[in-house]
């Protein structure tokens, strides 16, 4: 399974999938520090600054099939620490990813963002009536980072996007309904456990993370995802292709 991420960040939405056995083809991400990150981790994997433009730059050359689009568009017009203008702000960026999907026609995609989205009525529903007319069917839970054993709360909304059934005859097993199963098997528990290790008391250090961070790697950071809930979704995909994680 071949994954384009889109906002990209610092790669956690790809760990994660890789992690279930999925292999990131492309990656686009507007800031620099990200793309450096971006570079060390993922050096032969094609990169491009502007999910704007993304269309023409993966047109540019022959590139591999697209199995999956993943990405979280920016959460600020919808995040409660934000101005929550939704569709009216300038970051509102889903359209631009629903022109790469149009584009590049993977099977699946993968969308991340604050749980406050499904309650804008317009920017959600948007989303979903693109991806119908875009031919997906879609599945949606809202999650916390606590039940994949986080000691963080960090709340979000996961939508997977797949092909839409064919209700008129005999279906196959890659087009036939489905249904993902959201919540964790396993957990550390609402206060966080299993192989999680909890941070030092001291104000900004966690094991293997700088004290005194400049803005870039601290606005990345706490930007990012937490990529078992990507293994954990990328894992079920896998299996309903067939594929062996």
């Amino acid at each position: 399974m071949n994954v384009l991420s889109l906002f990209s960040g610092i790669g956690g939405i790809e760990l994660g999938l890789e992690r279930a056995g999925m292999k990131t083809v492309g990656q686009v991400e507007l800031d620099p520090w990200c793309r450096d990150v971006l570079a060390k981790h993922w050096p032969r994997t094609p990169r491009h600054d502007d999910v704007t433009t993304a269309p023409e730059w993966w047109a540019s050359k022959k590139r591999p099939r697209v199995d999956l689009v993943c990405g979280g568009f920016p959460c600020q017009p919808f995040s409660i620490a934000g101005k929550q203008k939704g569709t009216g702000d300038e970051r509102w960026m889903w359209p631009a990813m629903a022109d790469v999907i149009r584009a590049v026609r993977p099977r699946y995609v993968l969308v991340e963002n604050v749980a406050a989205l499904v309650r804008d009525w317009r920017a959600w529903g948007t989303v979903l009536s693109d991806l119908h007319a875009l031919g997906f069917d879609a599945e949606w839970a809202t999650l916390r980072a606590t039940q994949f054993g986080a000691p963080h709360y960090r709340e979000r909304v996961y939508l997977v996007a797949y092909p839409q059934s064919d209700d008129g005859g005999d279906t196959n097993e890659s087009t036939a309904p489905w249904t993902l199963e959201l919540e964790p098997r396993r957990s550390g528990g609402e206060h966080g456990g299993g192989d999680w290790l909890p941070e030092p008391a001291m104000d900004r250090v966690a094991h293997g993370v700088p004290r005194r961070l400049v803005y870039a790697p601290l606005h990345a950071l706490g930007n990012s995802v937490v990529p078992q809930v990507f293994e954990h979704i990328g894992a079920q995909i896998m299996t309903r292709e067939g594929g062996v994680r």
